[in-house]
């Protein structure tokens, strides 16, 4: 698919695409924790599937594309600052936690099983415990260090090669 790169879309301006993924993050995370409460009320019902798929969708699909760009253009871009780059691959180390975390909530969230309510709420709650200080480590400290220091020009190609990766090309 091609799209058109006018001034304001999101992959001409890849910080703020960032930064709304993790807007999008955080309000998957609150579905989630409604999910959970709606299930200890309501069972798995249609209400609950139907945010079950989309919990589901966000992680599985959108969340991976996004640690990515961070690993391939906003860590590195700081690995020379002595005080950033440990907090880069801090934050690089919880991409893998938040991976491994995924996969049994994932699984408890395609099953919902109503002898795992306990267990999918626990799974939930930790999940969303990890994200906290990771999101506010990157949109506090790195996201805002990492535009500084990417020209015009970098941040112009990381913005392609983000859209790349999802399938887009980028026209003038």
């Amino acid at each position: 698919m091609r799209i058109a790169a006018q001034p304001g879309s999101s992959y001409q301006q890849p910080f703020e695409l960032l930064a709304a993924c993790h807007e999008r993050i955080e309000r998957s995370l609150r579905l989630l924790a409604r999910l959970c409460e709606h299930l200890a009320t309501a069972g798995p019902d249609a209400v609950a599937r139907d945010a079950a798929r989309d919990v589901l969708r966000y992680f599985d699909i959108a969340a991976p594309l996004h640690h990515q760009d961070e690993e391939l253009h906003v860590f590195p871009a700081l690995a020379g600052d002595p005080a950033l780059a440990p907090v880069c691959a801090r934050l690089q180390a919880q991409h893998r936690e938040i991976e491994a975390r995924w996969r049994p909530l994932r699984a408890l969230l395609q099953a919902l099983d109503p002898a795992e309510l306990a267990a999918l709420r626990q799974a939930a709650e930790a999940f969303a415990r990890l994200h906290e200080e990771h999101l506010r480590s990157e949109n506090e400290l790195i996201f805002p260090a990492a535009r500084t220091l990417l020209g015009e020009a970098q941040g112009q190609a990381m913005g392609i090669e983000m859209a790349a990766r999802r399938g887009l090309t980028l026209t003038e």
